[in-house]
């Protein structure tokens, strides 16, 4: 089967599907038209037909079978404006007599009702007709009575109804097209308005989207406006981040250098060892600020398996931390995704884990939920746990309770942004026993 091209516009695929729906209906119905208008027709002419037959046999009986007392002739044409023959034992009647090649055979045929006599050729007859038969006796005399009418006649007065039915049709069909093209243009005028709201976006002339929208649209406008957001307030930590940056590496760096072209001092050990530990700390920022540029939002269109990388993360801190047990509880299916860059989930899950995995005194546990729109992280240790009124202030960059083990009190604090970064919660409580469990909520 040939691949067919799909039109590039909405109106045009539009156009493309209900036009050739419209027409086919048309057709179909003008079908139908033609097939019911012959059979109505013939059966109100075969209703006539007996009609006329019961009336002449009405009149043949008040006249007590004396036909011939009967005012046939004009009279009877005028009344019936059919062809109609009478016969009794005496005598034929046909009217009009140009019909009696017609009719006269159908008068001694033994079979009553509707017949139908076509393709004979006489003068002055129509070549095709209907005629209804009827028999009856007055006073013992047997009477046949026939009532026909031309059906060439109707023919042309039904393919003239029908011609007009396909001239309206058409007509019909180019206001199905007018009124398509009309709806679809006006349908699709708040997609022109909003083209120029993106235009003038980009312009510089406003900074998010206000134009007016259905509300098919009106998601489409929210998420390019939570998208702008997403992007002005990256750009606002960036800022940040570099002028932060700036402003402490710049101390340092004006010292060493101040020392470094002093061509007339030696360098002692104790001035080696301070400008060791100045670069250390330059360092020390940069590497900081490096890792805060990998998380500094979301990414559209990112998403990750979070079964999968928990159980990546698990299986390594268990090889890290041989002596305690690290334990997945989730009844995620292993394909589950969730709309966060998996970086991101790597950040959050390994530094709970490793937090946990430090104070710890043999179990760690993470938890995986998802409930309608809501994920759910939770992480929790047996350890020592925290003191209840320190436990608002985990996560503040640099906080350690705990001099004594090592690291730089970034962990929690690293978690506590991704998490802003994705608007959603997180929260600090003791766990069953007395370790720390940490709930979070995207």
């Amino acid at each position: 089967m040939p691949n067919v091209k799909r039109p590039a516009s909405v109106k045009g695929m539009l156009l493309v599907l209900l036009l050739p729906a419209g027409i086919a209906l048309m057709g179909v119905a003008w079908f139908v038209h033609g097939l019911l208008l012959d059979r109505m027709s013939r059966e109100f002419l075969e209703s006539r037909l007996k009609d006329e037959a019961a009336f002449l046999e009405h009149q043949i009986r008040e006249v007590r079978g004396q036909v011939e007392t009967l005012q046939t002739g004009d009279y009877f044409q005028d009344v019936f404006h059919h062809a109609f023959a009478i016969r009794t034992p005496d005598r034929t009647i046909i009217s009009p007599k140009a019909w009696e090649p017609l009719l006269a055979p159908l008068i001694n045929h033994e079979q009553n009702g509707t017949l139908r006599l076509e393709g004979r050729q006489a003068p002055d007859s129509p070549s095709d007709i209907l005629a209804y038969r009827h028999s009856f006796q007055v006073n013992g005399s047997p009477i046949v009575v026939v009532v026909s009418e031309d059906l060439e006649a109707l023919k042309r007065s039904q393919a003239e109804l029908h011609a007009w039915t396909a001239v309206v049709s058409v007509l019909l069909i180019a206001l199905l097209v007018a009124v398509i093209w009309f709806g679809i243009t006006l349908s699709l005028r708040p997609v022109v308005t909003l083209k120029a709201a993106l235009k003038r976006l980009q312009d510089g002339e406003i900074s998010r989207i206000n134009a007016p929208s259905p509300e098919e649209f009106q998601p489409l406008v929210m998420q390019l406006n939570q998208l702008l957001d997403s992007l002005d307030k990256r750009l606002v930590r960036s800022r940040d981040a570099l002028a932060n940056l700036s402003h402490s590496v710049k101390t340092p760096i004006a010292a060493v250098r101040q020392i470094l072209e002093d061509m007339d001092r030696p360098l002692p050990s104790d001035l080696r060892i301070q400008m060791a530990a100045r670069l250390s700390d330059i360092d020390r920022q940069l590497e900081a600020e490096m890792r805060r540029s990998r998380f500094a939002g979301p990414q559209v269109g990112k998403s990750a398996y979070p079964v999968k990388q928990a159980r990546d993360l698990l299986w390594m801190l268990g090889r890290l931390y041989p002596e305690k047990s690290f334990e997945l509880s989730s009844s995620l299916p292993e394909d589950t995704r969730w709309p966060i860059e998996e970086h991101d989930l790597n950040e959050v899950l390994g530094n709970l884990l490793d937090n946990a995995g430090k104070w710890s005194s043999r179990c760690v546990e993470l938890s995986l939920k998802q409930d309608n729109n809501s994920r759910q992280i939770v992480v929790s240790d047996d350890g020592p746990g925290v003191n209840g009124d320190d436990l608002s202030s985990l996560g503040q960059r640099g906080l350690r309770l705990d001099e004594q083990t090592p690291g730089h009190g970034l962990g929690l604090a690293i978690v506590r942004e991704i998490v802003a970064r994705y608007e959603g919660n997180i929260s600090f409580s003791t766990g069953p026993g007395s370790g720390l469990r940490v709930t979070i909520e995207f």
